[in-house]
């Protein structure tokens, strides 16, 4: 599982049949920082991600990636990659709360 930041939604009106209906995210991983562990560093990369959860910009989220992304999707045919799993609550690293969901 990827932990990461939701940085906004990408729409795209023409695509599979299987896909109508989904809401596409454009997710950030997230990486705990080396120098300062009760922080998050913004990693480099980014993908999108499909959400059946209702999360938005600025949630932090649980993302489950490759052939085990499906198995997060309604329909286990659906072609997608990765895939919102959870809407974060809270993260603790070393006994110290370094998010919280407002």
């Amino acid at each position: 599982m990827i932990l990461a930041r939701v940085e906004g939604t990408v729409v795209a009106t023409k695509k599979t049949e299987k896909m109508t209906g989904s809401k596409f995210l454009f997710v950030r991983p997230l990486l705990v920082d080396p120098a300062n562990p009760q922080q998050f560093k913004s990693g480099n990369s980014t993908l999108v991600a499909v959400d059946e959860l209702g999360s938005g910009e600025g949630d932090i989220v649980l993302i489950a990636q490759g052939s085990s992304a499906r198995l997060g999707a309604k329909d286990k045919d659906t072609p997608l990659d990765a895939v919102v799993i959870g809407i974060v609550d809270t993260v603790d690293v070393n006994k110290q709360i370094v998010y919280r969901a407002h």
